[in-house]
C-alpha cells in the first residue's frame, strides 16, 4: 500500500454531544465553538446531535423550524468552511411547503451543502407507564436514502429512529458505505435498553463503523435525552463513548481494519442472494 493510500485509509471522526437549551442563538454559538475545537484536534469529519438548535419535542418543532437555507444552516456552512471539515449538521426542524421535517444537512470543507436527509421513520411509540411520543403529530417523513462521498469513504445518514430499521443500514452497506452516522436523541426508557445494542448490531451486521450523536442530558427538559454518544467499529466494539454531559468524543476510523474484518468473516460473499434479498425501490441521494 502506498503512503498516500495508507494515509487515506484512516481519518478522525469527532462527535459533538451538545447541551441544547431553549435559546437558539446559544445552541448555535456553542455548536460552532465545539466544531472548531474538534477541528483543532485533527478531526476530518464532525457530527452534531439530533435537534441541535432546538429542544426536542412536538411542541417545539414549529417554533424553531427554519427553511433551508436559513440561520442554522448558514452557520453550519460557515463552520465547515472555516474549519475545513465535513460537517454532519445533526438535525433541525425544517419547514418546507407548509410541512415540517426533521432534517440533517451535511456540508463539505468548502462550506457547500452536499446532502439533505429528512428522517425517514418517524418516532411514534407508546410504552405504557413510561413514554409516549408521536412525531407524526407535527412532522412529515422523508422519502430518500442519503449518502455522501468523502476522500476517505462513503457515508450513509440516518436520524435516530432510522437506526431501528436494519434494512436501511443494509442498503447503505450494499451501496458502498463504510461509515453510518445517526444523529439521535434516545430517551431514558429506550436509551439504556437499546441505544448501544442497536449501534453494535448495525455495525456487526454490515461490518462497518457506526457513530451516533446525542444531545447532552438535561434532567429539567420535557424530553430527557439519554446522552452517551458512541462510535462502534466493524467488530462491534465500542471504541469511543460519551457520558451524559456536554463533550466531544473522538474516534480514528481505520478502513484497513474494516477491510480485514470483512476478509476474515466474508459474509458478503457468503450471502444467499438466491434465497433472499433487501432491495431499494428508489436510488438514494448521493
Amino acid at each position: 500500500m502506498s503512503t498516500l493510500a495508507k494515509a487515506m485509509s484512516k481519518f478522525r471522526l469527532a462527535v459533538v454531544q451538545l447541551q441544547v437549551g431553549g435559546v437558539k442563538a446559544d445552541n448555535l454559538s456553542r455548536a460552532k465553538r465545539l466544531v472548531k475545537e474538534a477541528a483543532g484536534r485533527g478531526s476530518n469529519l464532525v457530527m452534531l446531535p439530533e435537534c441541535f438548535n432546538s429542544p426536542y419535542g412536538t411542541s417545539f418543532f414549529s417554533q424553531y423550524a427554519e427553511r433551508i437555507p436559513g440561520e442554522s444552516t448558514e452557520l453550519l456552512s460557515e463552520a465547515a468552511r472555516e474549519n475545513q471539515v465535513y460537517l454532519v449538521g445533526g438535525s433541525i426542524p425544517e419547514e418546507d411547503g407548509g410541512k415540517l421535517y426533521n432534517s440533517c444537512i451535511v456540508f463539505g470543507p468548502d462550506g457547500e451543502m452536499i446532502l439533505k436527509h429528512r428522517k425517514i421513520h418517524l418516532f411514534d411509540i407508546d410504552v405504557p407507564g413510561k413514554i409516549r411520543f408521536q412525531e407524526s403529530e407535527t412532522l412529515s417523513p422523508g422519502d430518500t436514502l442519503s449518502m455522501f462521498e468523502t476522500p476517505f469513504c462513503k457515508v450513509g445518514v440516518g436520524i435516530c429512529y432510522d437506526i431501528r430499521f436494519a434494512e436501511l443500514a443494509q442498503l447503505y452497506s450494499r451501496q458502498g458505505c463504510q461509515l453510518l452516522v445517526y444523529p439521535g436523541a434516545f430517551n431514558m426508557t429506550t436509551g439504556p435498553a437499546h441505544w448501544e445494542l442497536l449501534q453494535r448490531a448495525r455495525a456487526v451486521d454490515n461490518q462497518l463503523y457506526v457513530a451516533t450523536a446525542s444531545p447532552a442530558r438535561d434532567e429539567s427538559s420535557s424530553y430527557v435525552a439519554w446522552g452517551h454518544s458512541t462510535v462502534v467499529n466493524p467488530w462491534g466494539e465500542v471504541i469511543s463513548k460519551a457520558g451524559t454531559e456536554e463533550e466531544v468524543i473522538y474516534a480514528d476510523i481505520d478502513l484497513q481494519y474494516l477491510a480485514d474484518v470483512r476478509q476474515q468473516i466474508p459474509i458478503t460473499a457468503q450471502r444467499r442472494n438466491d434465497l433472499y434479498s433487501v432491495t431499494s425501490v428508489q436510488r438514494g441521494n448521493s
